[in-house]
């Protein structure tokens, strides 16, 4: 079922069991499982842009990868085996799907994280041993595997390249994902799940919350068309006039926003938001699958990685650099005066500042990456970088992607003064929770779902159809 087939008429003022702010990855899992898996009678999703995914989720805003802990070197082996179990999610999920379907959402390519010189082949050659009893297709190549993998990392002009290499790879499996396509997908699958039945699903488009206040056993939940939004207004142009609707359980998924409508409301005092920007480069066509560098653990941003674009035949994409952005949106300007209320600058963050600013391979980093930025500058900056994954690349085959990525919400831990590296789930009240999920939220996604689906399904008494969830989401047996 298209996006535009899902009922999208004004919302009354009804009660609904549950309401879900957010028509990303994220909100629109929860949106499946819902559907599919329980009984719950009433559901409605709002979504403040007149589309689904136009934020993280949007295909050129992310890095289109699956993060299942595998090649991710900065992950321990704890983390990557949690992560390894809901990133499996959303493969088992593309199992479901015709196969038209599937190939829209979830691709198959080769992938590999890069070790050059002593240190990181040392490091990785250790990290197979720990690693590889629980990830079973993993392989550990040498230079010869390298460059027969991919030609262009391995070889420069035509002989092995001279450092010292190593890799961990993936042959062949589901590693990209188009979460744009995916997030459009979980609709149309839930509303498949409740055709024929009594029970209500909408998705209303266009529509900002505006206000969500207890009352009762439940939330009243104010909205109003987004300004900018065509299918906030009336047909002669006027805006249409709000609207509220009381809903029982309220589940919001807004990204960094989650984190403002959070604050509005006394909640989540204890964090502040410091947004960080990705860029991205094109090339032509010279990666068959994901490569990945190792992770330098004095950074707490992601290392360079290159991989076919999902959304771009013939072209390879090389990035993101990591710029400190003040905005909550890339390319939305107006959202500079949203950052600034969750900022909430005091002297917590500007601790947190400090402890960042005085590793010098920090600051070092935070201020070559503003200089990728620099129009003349950026590209000759970041072909040194990007020559680490293919030797051969020349500054002609290099363009910045305009338009190209994504703000990830990365949160400050103000009471013990240290940025956070995960995501925050902020339980304000029983049936209320505003959930903030930078990287790797679209991989963990439906893992995230399921941890608010529990939490609705002891809340209201409904139905939970748990064996079948586990078989086709976890591939549990019965």
């Amino acid at each position: 079922m298209a996006q535009s087939d899902v009922a999208q008429s004004d919302v009354p003022q009804s009660d609904v069991e549950v309401l879900i702010v957010g028509g990303g990855v994220c909100g629109t899992a929860l949106l499946f499982e819902l559907a599919r898996y329980t009984d719950v009678a009433s559901i409605l999703l709002v979504e403040r842009y007149d589309a689904l995914a136009r934020v993280n989720s949007k295909a050129t805003n992310n890095s289109q990868t699956i993060h299942c802990g595998d090649i991710e070197t900065n992950y321990t082996l704890e983390k990557a085996l949690r992560v390894k179990r809901t990133a499996e999610m959303i493969v088992n999920y593309a199992e479901l799907l015709d196969p038209a379907s599937r190939e829209r959402c979830v691709f198959r390519t080769p992938k590999m994280v890069l070790g050059v010189g002593e240190r990181e082949c040392t490091f990785l050659r250790e990290r197979f041993e720990s690693f590889s009893p629980h990830f079973s297709a993993m392989e550990l190549l040498e230079k010869p595997q390298i460059a027969e993998w991919e030609p262009e990392v391995g070889l420069v002009q035509g002989e092995l390249r001279s450092e010292e290499l190593v890799a961990i790879g993936i042959r062949r499996t589901y590693t990209a994902v188009d979460y744009e396509e995916l997030s459009a997908s979980f609709v149309a699958q839930a509303a498949a799940a409740v055709a024929d039945t009594p029970r209500q699903l909408k998705v209303q488009l266009g529509t900002s919350v505006v206000a969500i206040t207890p009352e009762g056993d439940g939330y009243r939940v104010q909205l109003a068309p987004t300004p900018s939004c065509s299918s906030g207004l009336a047909v002669d142009g006027t805006p249409v006039a709000p609207k509220s609707v009381l809903a029982r359980h309220v589940v919001v998924n807004a990204g960094a926003h989650s984190l403002l409508m959070a604050q509005r409301m006394g909640y989540g005092l204890e964090y502040s938001c410091l947004p960080v920007a990705g860029s991205f480069y094109f090339t032509p066509d010279l990666l068959r699958g994901k490569v990945y560098t190792v992770q330098n653990d004095k950074l707490p941003f992601a290392a360079i990685h290159g991989d076919p674009d999902v959304r771009a035949p013939g072209k390879t994409r090389f990035g993101p650099t990591a710029l400190l952005l003040p905005l909550l949106e890339r390319y939305k300007p107006a959202s500079f005066w949203e950052f600034l209320k969750v900022l909430r600058l005091d002297w917590a963050v500007l601790a947190v500042f400090w402890q960042l600013f005085r590793i010098a391979d920090i600051r070092n980093y935070i201020f070559k990456n503003l200089l990728f930025e620099v129009p003349w500058l950026r590209r000759r900056l970041f072909l040194a970088d990007a020559r680490k994954i293919v030797p051969d690349m020349r500054l002609e085959d290099l363009s910045f992607a305009e338009g190209y990525g994504g703000v990830r919400p990365q949160l400050i831990d103000k009471a013990n003064r240290k940025l956070m590296l995960g995501e925050a789930s902020i339980a304000a009240r029983p049936g209320l929770v505003f959930n903030v999920t930078p990287s790797p939220g679209g991989t963990c996604c439906l893992g995230n779902a399921a941890r608010d689906l529990e939490a609705i399904v002891e809340r209201l008494g409904c139905g939970f159809d748990q064996q079948r969830f586990a078989r086709e989401l976890y591939g549990e047996a019965s």
